[in-house]
């Protein structure tokens, strides 16, 4: 048997048509799994959904936010009803908005809260009844090095990236005694679409300069891990984040740090 299999299994991932969501989603796919393919557009879920069919695998799109909290609960069973099953969970989605605290509105950040801890919350809510149903399930959070870090212009981002920690944490209390385990995955850089424009100015040369890997990532680079989490693998590995940073939040003092002489 092949432990890092995903064969017959059923994932949901959100936020998956593109970028680092639609990575996560070939990933599973390459591994066996069934993809329902969240996101707000039909066109680009049906898209990303051809994409991982190309490859082989098999994709529904499901097309829905993830802050309509009152209707997740019949979503996600009609997810589960049509496959027959709901074996993983990928709580992928989320938004960042940039602005020094004094422009920050309040609508901007509960926006942001909404989206990346609320909804977090609410699409593991939903898919752990019938994960408990069939005694048997996985949900992997993305967190972010902003879970056990900071830095200035994203408070919204930070506070809630540290809320999906706690929340990871919380889950895999609740759950793990129906056989769910609850898992975060803490991206470092990764060098997407949306952040193309990045390239070439002084924060590309920041990111390198404090990773101990000296690069960007790139968005497949944090799909093994995701596999692993998603499978029988790590069937005894609950609560944790593992960081996918090259070192980053390993090696905080990397630059930026006086010369403290010689001594050790």
């Amino acid at each position: 048997m092949n432990a890092f299999s995903l064969d017959g299994q059923v994932a949901l991932v959100t936020g998956a048509g593109r970028g680092i969501g639609l990575a996560f989603a070939k990933a599973l796919a390459e591994a066996g799994a069934q993809i329902y393919v969240n996101d707000l557009s039909t066109q680009v879920a049906e898209e990303a959904c051809h994409v991982i069919e190309k490859l082989g695998g098999v994709a529904r799109p499901a097309v829905f936010n993830v802050t309509d909290f009152d209707a997740l609960d019949g979503i996600v069973d009609g997810i589960a009803s049509e496959a027959g099953r709901l074996d993983i969970l990928m709580n992928n989605a989320g938004i960042l908005i940039r602005s020094p605290i004094e422009d920050h509105k309040m609508s901007e950040f509960s926006r942001v809260i909404d989206i990346n801890l609320n909804g977090v919350y609410a699409m593991s809510r939903a898919c752990a009844r019938p994960m408990k149903a069939q005694k048997r399930g996985r949900i992997i959070n993305v967190g972010s090095v902003m879970s056990i870090s900071s830095r200035p212009g994203v408070i919204s981002y930070v506070a809630a990236k540290h809320g999906v920690l706690g929340l990871t944490r919380g889950l895999a209390a609740e759950l793990g005694p129906h056989n769910i385990t609850v898992n975060a995955i803490g991206p470092g850089y990764i060098l997407t679409e949306m952040n193309q424009h990045v390239l070439g100015t002084p924060f590309e040369q920041v990111v390198i300069d404090r990773t101990p890997m000296a690069r960007w990532a790139a968005p497949e680079e944090l799909t093994g891990t995701a596999v692993f989490l998603a499978s029988q693998a790590a069937s005894f590995i609950t609560g944790q984040l593992l960081m996918v940073d090259g070192g980053m939040t390993s090696n905080s003092l990397l630059v930026d740090t006086p010369n403290l002489g010689a001594s050790s």
